[in-house]
C-alpha cells in the first residue's frame, strides 16, 4: 500500500469537491473590506458581527497588553500559566452569562470536545439536535454516553427522545443557539421547558449568539435556566482565539480537574484574554451596536428576498442565500469575488444534498452604501445564473 499516494488521490477528491482550497489569503486586516492579492472585496463571510476585530480601542488595549503581560505563558494552567488576567476573565464571562463560574480552553472546539466525556458515562444519555457543530459532534463521540438525536429544532421529537432513555443515570440536552449553516435561532426556552418535565440537563454553545442576541447580548440562553453554556472569544468578542465553559461553580472545578483540552493545551496568551476583558465590556457598554445590527441584517434579508432569492434563518446577521445546486453555489461565489464581494458557498457534504448555498455574515460594521453595493452585485449575479428572474 502507497501510503502517500493514497492521501494525494484523497486530496485530489477534495479539491474536486471545493473542500480543499486557499485561494484568498488576506493582505490586510479583518474587516467590513478585505485586500487578497488580486483585489480588494467587501467582506461578507467573517464571524467579526459587532466589528470588533479590528476596533481601534481593542488595538489600543492590545497593544498595551503585550507591555504588561508579555506575549505568552509558556505553560499550561496548573503549572505557571494562570495570570490574574484568565481569572478576571472568566469571572466577567461567569457573571455576564448569570452562571457561578467559567473556565477558559484554547477554543470553543476544545471547550466541546472536553466537556462530555468529563461530566458523563455510559450510565447516562446526550440528547442531540442533528445539526449541531462538528465540535459538539466529536465531543459526544469521545463520551461513553449513550447517543440519541433529534430532528432540527423538533420539540416533539426532542420529547420523544427524552422518553426514550428514562433509564439513564442523567440526560444531557444539547444544541447549538444559532444553527450556523442556515443562520437559525433554537427553542432554547421549549428546550428548558422539556428538560425541566423529564428531569433532563441542558446545554447550549452559543458561540453565534454571544454578542447578537439578547436585551444585553448574552445570547439565546440570556434569562433561561440553561445548565452549561460553551462559546468562542472568536466571533463577535474581538474574533481572536479561545473558548469557554459556564456553569455551576461544582462542574467548573471537575473541568479543570480533569478536562484534557484544559490540562494539557497551553494557556490562552495574555494578550488575547486581556483584549477579550475589553470586548465584553466593550459590547456591554455599546447595546447601539447590536441595534444597528440588526437594522442592517433586516436590509440585507428584505432586500436579497426582495430581489426573488430564497433566505434561509431568523433574524441573524448569518443570511443563507439558497440555491440548492452545488455547481451554481460554486459558479455564484467565484462571479461574487470578481465583482467584489467575498462570500463562500457551501454543499454537500458540509450542508445536505441539493440543499448548496452562499452564506452571508452581516457586521454593526458594515456601511450603507457596502450593503447596497452587495445587493447591486447579487442582482446581476442572480440574474446571470438564473437563479432569479431577470426584470
Amino acid at each position: 500500500m502507497d501510503f502517500y499516494h493514497d492521501i494525494n488521490t484523497n486530496l485530489e477528491d477534495l479539491k474536486r469537491q471545493s473542500l480543499y482550497k486557499q485561494e484568498h489569503c488576506l493582505q490586510s486586516p479583518q474587516s467590513t473590506t478585505i485586500t487578497t492579492s488580486a483585489q480588494t472585496m467587501i467582506n461578507m463571510c467573517a464571524n467579526n458581527y459587532l466589528g470588533f476585530a479590528n476596533h481601534p480601542q481593542l488595538l489600543q488595549t492590545a497593544q498595551q497588553a503585550l507591555t504588561d503581560y508579555g506575549y505568552g505563558m509558556a505553560s499550561v494552567r496548573f503549572i505557571c500559566g494562570t495570570h490574574a488576567v484568565h481569572q478576571q476573565l472568566e469571572q466577567a464571562l461567569a457573571t455576564f452569562l448569570q452562571q457561578q463560574d467559567a473556565i477558559l480552553y484554547s477554543s470553543c472546539f476544545d471547550a466541546n470536545t472536553g466537556l462530555f466525556e468529563t461530566i458523563l458515562d455510559a450510565r447516562d444519555a446526550i440528547i442531540s439536535d442533528e445539526l449541531n457543530h462538528a465540535s459538539i459532534i466529536d465531543g459526544v463521540r469521545l463520551c461513553k454516553a449513550k447517543r440519541l438525536r433529534y430532528r432540527n429544532n423538533d420539540m416533539d421529537d426532542l420529547r420523544s427522545k427524552l422518553k426514550s432513555c428514562q433509564d439513564a443515570r442523567y440526560r444531557l440536552i444539547v444544541s447549538d443557539g444559532v444553527f450556523s449553516m442556515d443562520g437559525s435561532l433554537a427553542q432554547v426556552a421549549n428546550i428548558c421547558t422539556l428538560a425541566k418535565e423529564y428531569n433532563a440537563l441542558t446545554m447550549i454553545d452559543d458561540s453565534h449568539a454571544v454578542g447578537v442576541i439578547g436585551a444585553t447580548g448574552a445570547g439565546t440562553c440570556e434569562g433561561l435556566p440553561v445548565d452549561i453554556i460553551t462559546g468562542t472569544l472568536g466571533k463577535a468578542l474581538g474574533g481572536a482565539m479561545g473558548g469557554y465553559v459556564a456553569a455551576r461553580q461544582e462542574l467548573i472545578a471537575m473541568l479543570r480537574q480533569k478536562s484534557r483540552p484544559y490540562l494539557f493545551s497551553n494557556s490562552l496568551a495574555p494578550v488575547v484574554v486581556a483584549t477579550s476583558i475589553q470586548a465584553l465590556k466593550l459590547l456591554q457598554q455599546t447595546p447601539e451596536l447590536r441595534t444597528n445590527l440588526m437594522h442592517k441584517t433586516t436590509y440585507l434579508r428584505h432586500g436579497l428576498r426582495q430581489l426573488g432569492f430564497e433566505v434561509l434563518g431568523d433574524q441573524h446577521p448569518i443570511v443563507p442565500v439558497l440555491v440548492r445546486q452545488a455547481t451554481i453555489a460554486q459558479q455564484m461565489a467565484s462571479l461574487l469575488h470578481k465583482q467584489g464581494v467575498y462570500a463562500v458557498g457551501f454543499f454537500y457534504p458540509v450542508v445536505p444534498k441539493d440543499m448548496a448555498r452562499v452564506r452571508l455574515q452581516v457586521s454593526a460594521a458594515h456601511s450603507d452604501a457596502e450593503l447596497e453595493q452587495v445587493l447591486e452585485i447579487f442582482a446581476h449575479v442572480g440574474k446571470q445564473l438564473q437563479v432569479i428572474k431577470r426584470t
